[in-house]
């Protein structure tokens, strides 16, 4: 408890809205407990000793003052300016650079910066620095496409990081052209003088092409994607050591109704779902998960490049796997009518989903049959197809036990936020021709509900155990968070209280679902939540509401199932389980959770950029959005059909338009017309910056006339897939 009221009290007198105040405010703003009192000034006097914060005036609490040189990650803006985030996290806001004081850093490059200036703003100490010096540079090489000039063969890097272009050399030396998408390698870094100076080490293709652009993400993500021969080797003796293990001490459950249900597309069938009723007619759910640590052991070479990996990549039209195919799309993959081996999690419900008892054991099963998501669906409504009869009576069964399990985490105060993904259409050439809202049918949730109860299932199982291991945290939201989230919301017309818990937060989603303003709404809460991550510190999962939870459903894609996989042997094997240090834990967790954010943010700007091609092409045309951003620079619209993100720009909004960032609105001088969060407008296509991943849109009809006005009309719902366990789960 102690080392979690540190971390309260550094996020929330680190919050851009909090202003000092005397220790017992402190502990009331936190909601602290008068039993917890005693532990919470303990764990206040330890961050005083330590340096981290200080006692100032009128004895307020406050941050330690930046003095003298930060070193940190820099982080550049395309408009000059830039941001240094401190290595060792210290609860201050990123140090701002402005333009000229950057020292040409690029994105992720390590920089010592000093402090230049200090001042107060809504009573906080505010910083402006100085890069003085480039410790390390993340990276000696960009990714761009090719172009003739008169300084030359310039190259401009994609993307929002290294922003200023690089001259090339001599382009015939890889047969480079003008338009080819290239790889180059600095040999000269920039100056606020003079471009930097590279080589072009790669030609990836012509910039445009549908090749060329996953390569072009591929190499500017430094994504691995091939496999050494000693991984190749160890895979295929994996496979041998299958064929050779047989059956010994395992379950034998291939008489069993087990079905697996996945995209139309997926290869890597990790889980697989039985359901039986026993003698008292109570309902036994079977998670049959695959075996994953069985074929990778610990230390070997699939082991570390898997590691390294983190976790699969899922590209639109490509899958850079975590473990050679041979394995992931083979022997470990839970393929119909094939013998695999699987971990089993064995759960027995009462009639209100409560959990009764629970099993694992170590299995060997066969898939009767594999559904995608909508057979599965059609199923459940009648409509059979070719679904054999028995899985579709397990497919009702499932869908009752799923409703009852949901109803049951709900009240427990369970978060769904409602995200709309879009599915690309795509011709044979990669190239995007349509979106359309991605399936959002029950069968989702009932694999979703399964899965949060086994992983729920074996965290429980190693707590009980005393062990330390990778959980997959989310911890609670601050006061100052909640507080931040209730004056946001006000300004679009929502009340919800300063204190807000999971049940507001319930009920503010709740009523805006189906309306324009969800989108908005839902991001807004997105972003006063923390993003859940890879730890072995036991804060529980709060969007979850779930005091245990970890990550073991997807051995095949996450190494951090994998990790829980060990241990889950060790017990099932009846060994005592290997004491891990914490601290090699908190390590592994954070590189993971490294490799996941990458993952999303390479397959978020191969979509972006794939969508921004195919919107070239009808500059001039409309596309419905919803505002889900406002800044003094401009108002951001993300498109209903495509979900990608544009800009209209203050001047092009048309009037005279002031923008009032304590009301989070925009107002027409002349006409007394707003515009707000989630309201929706409709837009007209400009123009696109491929290299920039910007769209720039304007208003279709004259908003001063009809600005949005709001929350939008309510429309049909599950219409559309929504992202229900990305960020926070």
């Amino acid at each position: 408890m102690l080392e979690s009221f540190k971390r309260q009290i550094l996020r929330y007198i680190g919050h851009s809205e909090y202003r000092p105040v005397k220790l017992s405010k402190l502990a009331k703003g936190l909601g602290i407990k008068a039993e917890d009192y005693a532990e919470f000034k303990k764990a206040f006097e330890q961050l005083r000793q330590a340096g981290h914060i200080i006692i100032g005036e009128r004895s307020a609490v406050e941050l330690r003052p930046l003095k003298g040189q930060v070193t940190g990650t820099f982080r550049a803006n395309r408009q000059g300016f830039g941001f240094v985030s401190p290595l060792v996290p210290d609860s201050h806001d990123d140090l701002f650079i402005p333009p000229g004081d950057t020292a040409s850093a690029m994105t992720g490059d390590i920089v010592a910066a000093k402090i230049v200036k200090r001042g107060r703003r809504g009573g906080q100490m505010r910083y402006t620095g100085k890069v003085v010096e480039i410790l390390q540079r993340s990276s000696n090489r960009i990714v761009g496409a090719l172009s003739k000039s008169k300084e030359g063969w310039l190259v401009r890097p994609e993307g929002k990081g290294y922003v200023e272009p690089v001259i090339v050399g001599d382009v015939s030396a890889k047969s480079a052209r003008e338009k080819d998408k290239v790889v180059v390698e600095i040999v000269s870094w920039p100056t606020e003088k003079y471009f930097g100076q590279g080589v072009i080490v790669e030609v990836l293709g012509r910039a445009g092409q549908y090749q060329t652009e996953i390569n072009s993400i591929v190499h500017r993500y430094q994504i691995p994607f091939k496999f050494n021969d000693a991984c190749l080797s160890e895979a295929r003796e994996a496979t041998a050591r299958f064929r050779d293990f047989g059956e010994k001490d395992r379950e034998n459950i291939t008489g069993k109704v087990i079905i697996t249900i996945d995209p139309p597309d997926a290869k890597d069938f990790d889980d697989a779902i039985s359901l039986e009723k026993d003698s008292n007619n109570t309902r036994i759910l079977g998670v049959h998960i695959a075996d994953v640590s069985f074929f990778v052991g610990e230390g070997t070479a699939l082991d570390e490049e898997a590691r390294q990996r983190g976790n699969s990549v899922y590209l639109p039209g490509r899958t850079i796997a975590m473990l050679p195919e041979v394995l992931s799309n083979g022997i470990c993959s839970l393929q119909p009518e094939q013998k695999r081996f699987v971990k089993s999690v064995y759960t027995r419900y009462d009639d209100e989903g409560k959990v009764l008892v629970r099993r694992f054991a170590r299995s060997v099963m066969n898939s009767a049959q594999r559904l995608t998501y909508e057979q599965a669906d059609k199923a459940l409504r009648g409509k059979r197809g070719e679904v054999k009869s028995e899985v579709v009576t397990l497919l009702k069964d499932m869908e009752r036990l799923a409703r009852i399990i949901e109803k049951r985490r709900i009240k427990d105060g369970m978060l769904h936020l409602d995200l709309p993904e879009t599915e690309l259409e795509m011709d044979k050439s990669g190239r995007v021709v349509d979106a359309h809202p991605a399936d959002t049918s029950y069968p989702h949730t009932i694999i979703e509900m399964f899965m949060v109860e086994a992983n729920e299932a074996v965290a429980a199982l190693l707590d009980s155990l005393n062990v330390t291991f990778m959980r997959r945290i989310h911890p609670e939201p601050d006061a100052m968070s909640m507080k931040e989230l209730a004056k946001l919301l006000r300004t679009v017309g929502f009340s919800f209280p300063k204190s807000g818990g999971r049940a507001d937060i319930q009920a503010l989603l709740e009523s805006v679902r189906g309306t324009d303003a969800s989108v908005a709404v839902n991001l807004l809460v997105l972003r006063s939540l923390e993003k859940a991550v890879y730890s072995p510190r036991n804060v529980g999962h709060y969007a979850l509401a779930s005091r245990h939870y970890c990550h073991f459903t997807s051995p095949i894609r996450r190494y951090a199932d994998l990790l829980v996989h060990r241990l889950l042997d060790n017990y099932l094997e009846g060994k005592s389980l290997p004491k891990r240090q914490e601290q090699d834990l908190t390590e592994a967790g954070r590189h993971i959770t490294f490799t996941e954010q990458r993952a999303e943010d390479a397959e978020d700007e191969l979509k972006t950029v794939l969508i921004l091609q195919m919107l070239e092409k009808h500059i001039g045309e409309e596309l419905d959005g919803v505002v889900t951003g406002l800044a003094n620079f401009g108002v951001f619209v993300q498109s209903k059909k495509f979900g990608i993100e544009g800009l209209i720009s203050t001047e092009q909004l048309g009037g005279r338009w002031d923008y009032y960032p304590k009301s989070y609105c925009f107002a027409e001088q002349d006409s007394g017309a707003t515009l707000r969060l989630g309201e929706g407008i409709k837009t007209r296509i400009v123009s696109v910056n491929l290299a920039a991943r910007q769209l720039n849109l304007i208003p279709a009809e004259p908003l001063s006339k009809g600005a949005a006005k709001g929350k939008g009309k309510r429309k049909e719902r599950g219409k559309g897939k929504r992202k229900r366990s990305g960020k926070y789960r």
